[in-house]
């Protein structure tokens, strides 16, 4: 037989894969999945499941007891993320009284919240009323699964995965910014899905520019789920042809400009349904990327992935703001001059063990993909 160790390591797993179901839809909200379990004849069995739904409400664990019901009673809840016990100009149960009035006997959660209205308060209060809590199994899971979350809590901004792809011989791009079909169709249906797992994609006017991408979801059923396009475009350039600005009315567009950036260019984007933030500019005269993701995460995003090329990339990470850098190499040369995908301040990063580490490696088709998660 199993210990509980193992059992709770096992629930634990489903709940952390329940609620990696919901990233890049329950922005402002952490997507938090939850299990409840009771004891049959046979060893446990689970009576309920849930995840946060899109909007970040309901929660997991109220979508979890709904479905158990009174099968809950003396059994074991397992979330991915400390109980919210305060409420929200929302409305709503705060779940740490969902779970006392659903008179399960035990909870198990992955980590602290902490968010400075929650922060061990849920699990305290649990335990005052004679819950048994057990804290930090599969932590290190749950830490990434939420790390977006926790990022806009304590430090204001959205976690942060730069993407790029680069040929064998390491070029983003052809000489002049020419575009390259680089990347195997079967890397092109996982980037689609890497954007399906986050609220925003983001990129610099130099990409749309040279690429005029559309940026949303095109996998059969998932189109709906595509994220909050982001452009920074300090000078608002902008055209009112792109592709982007052709779709806004149906997956929003936000563009980040510079505060000195023209005004009759803002206008002729705002009527054709584009939302144009301002922000500082940076000593060098770009936008303040701090300051950016500091806006984002205002709105409520807390996970944005970043197609924004070399440049972007390079500058996210050398301010601290790359949390995750995801490089697919595909196995064709370029074999001339081109833009370098991973620029040297970049690859100095990644070089540096006690900044980055390698936490994925494989193979996506015919290209091989690397990722890199900072750890300091």
């Amino acid at each position: 037989m199993p210990d509980q160790d193992e059992i709770d390591r096992a629930f634990m797993a489903r709940a952390l894969e329940l609620g990696a179901l919901g990233l890049g839809q329950t922005w402002p909200n952490p997507s938090v999945g939850a299990v409840v379990v009771r004891d049959g004849s046979d060893g446990p069995v689970v009576v309920g499941e849930g995840r946060t739904q899109p909007g970040g409400r309901p929660h997991g664990e109220a979508m979890a007891f709904e479905q158990a019901g009174a099968a809950a009673g003396g059994g074991t809840l397992y979330v991915t993320l400390e109980p919210c016990s305060h409420r929200t100009i929302r409305g709503g149960t705060p779940c740490v009284e969902r779970t006392l009035l659903a008179g399960v006997r035990r909870v198990v959660s992955a980590m602290a919240d902490p968010n400075p209205q929650i922060a061990g308060l849920s699990h305290a209060l649990l335990r005052m009323a004679g819950v048994e809590v057990k804290v930090g199994m599969l932590e290190d899971q749950a830490q990434r699964s939420h790390r977006g979350h926790v990022l806009r809590v304590t430090q204001g901004r959205p976690m942060v995965t730069f993407k790029v792809a680069r040929t064998a011989d390491g070029f983003a791009g052809g000489a002049g910014g020419a575009r390259l079909a680089i990347s195997c169709p079967e890397s092109g249906e996982w980037v689609h899905r890497l954007r399906v797992s986050h609220d925003a994609i983001m990129l610099g006017i130099g990409s749309v520019l040279a690429d005029d991408p559309l940026l949303t979801v095109r996998l059969p059923g998932l189109e709906i789920r595509s994220p909050v396009r982001v452009v920074l475009d300090s000078a608002l350039r902008l055209p009112l042809t792109a592709k982007l600005v052709q779709g806004a009315a149906t997956v929003p567009l936000w563009v980040i400009a510079a505060e000195d950036a023209p005004v009759a260019a803002e206008e002729k984007l705002v009527t054709a349904g584009v939302e144009v933030m301002r922000v500082s500019r940076a000593a060098d005269g770009h936008l303040d990327l701090g300051e950016a993701l500091r806006l984002l995460a205002t709105r409520g995003i807390t996970r944005v992935f970043s197609e924004g090329g070399p440049t972007v990339g390079e500058q996210l990470a050398l301010q601290g703001f790359a949390d995750e850098v995801i490089v697919s190499t595909s196995p064709k040369p370029l074999g001339g001059d081109g833009i370098v995908a991973v620029r040297p301040g970049l690859a100095a990063l990644l070089a540096d063990p006690e900044i980055y580490a390698v936490t994925e490696a494989g193979q996506i088709g015919c290209d091989r993909f690397e990722r890199f998660t900072r750890i300091a």
